[in-house]
């Protein structure tokens, strides 16, 4: 059982849940410890390690705990009344109604998938993220813009001044593994080589799903289809290959889209609304991000891409 009282007090920080007080990083002591909290594995039903645990140190971490992320907040299902502390993110990024209506939820993935094979990404300069999530007193926004080269801008980030545009190293991960442009590029669009390809990567187990842990890969494959700069080949493959994920139950249709459930861990899911014309995430409960960070609300969060010329002002 989990110290309930210790993550409440540092979810409290990181959600800036306290009006008019500045929140907390994912790269602080207090990130670190609470994401050591929330992402362990029950005793009870951990299976026994052969092997040490990877030391952490990425920037930004899904499950993060300092190592790969700075937006890392994975309650299980034990710890959802913590969860309630966390600020609630909502952003939609398509608001078309999918035409047909699948019965399964892997039936929607593969729609996606036909679709992002043949939905270009656009062209520009910077790949630009915008986030956005309902804080106590009025919605709030982060911001990034990077170019191919791999230079980062970052806007609204905790350890900056509110509004201020910064420039900020943090490259994309997937797993903790850093992954560039090209790489992305040259991922291959066959879901079965996909999966291979990313299981392949240098891995962090503090920045691994219990389900990435088993083989799902499911958090980088969501990753995939939600922030990173994915060809349209390789989106297609990554929605397919989660569609091979086990335990995936459609909810029903919802504004949006349609709502799946996908399991991270026994006690754990992913509430995600696909919509499967555009291909696009519309909103969900875990948002994981492009540079291996994780942000978990009690409703929703929302992530809007593009590729951009505008530079950040």
């Amino acid at each position: 059982m989990k110290n309930t009282d210790e993550i409440d007090a540092m979810t409290r920080a990181l959600a800036r849940v306290a009006p008019g007080q500045p929140g907390g990083h994912p790269s602080d002591a207090e990130a670190q410890t609470l994401l050591t909290l929330i992402t362990a594995e029950d005793p009870a039903t951990a299976a026994p390690q052969t092997r040490p645990a990877r030391p952490r140190g990425v920037r930004r971490l899904p499950w993060r705990a300092g190592t790969v992320g700075r937006r890392s907040w994975l309650l299980p299902m034990r710890g959802m009344a913590v969860a309630a502390a966390v600020a609630v993110a909502v952003i939609v990024t398509s608001m078309v109604s999918p035409a047909a209506v699948p019965v399964a939820g892997r039936d929607v993935l593969l729609m996606a998938a036909a679709s992002a094979e043949h939905i270009p990404q656009g062209t520009g300069t910077y790949w630009h993220i915008t986030r956005t999530w309902q804080g106590p007193n009025a919605p709030q926004m982060q911001e990034s813009w990077t170019t191919r080269d791999g230079h980062r801008w970052s806007r609204n980030e905790p350890y900056a001044a509110p509004g201020a545009v910064v420039k900020d190293p943090a490259p994309f991960r997937l797993m903790g593994a850093e992954i560039g442009f090209e790489e992305l590029e040259r991922l291959p669009a066959d879901p079965e080589e996909l999966k291979e390809r990313i299981a392949g990567l240098p891995q962090y187990d503090s920045a691994m799903t219990p389900a990435d842990r088993q083989g799902e890969l499911v958090s980088p494959l969501i990753t995939l289809i939600t922030e990173l700069p994915t060809p349209a080949q390789v989106r297609s493959a990554a929605f397919e290959a989660l569609a091979t994920t086990p335990g995936i139950k459609n909810a029903g249709p919802v504004e949006g889209g349609q709502e799946l459930l996908i399991p991270l861990s026994a006690s754990l899911k992913i509430r995600m609304v696909v919509d499967p014309e555009a291909a696009r995430v519309a909103r969900a409960n875990i948002l994981l991000t492009a540079e291996g960070g994780s942000a978990m609300s009690n409703s929703y969060i929302s992530v809007n891409t593009e590729w951009t010329d505008e530079l950040p002002q």
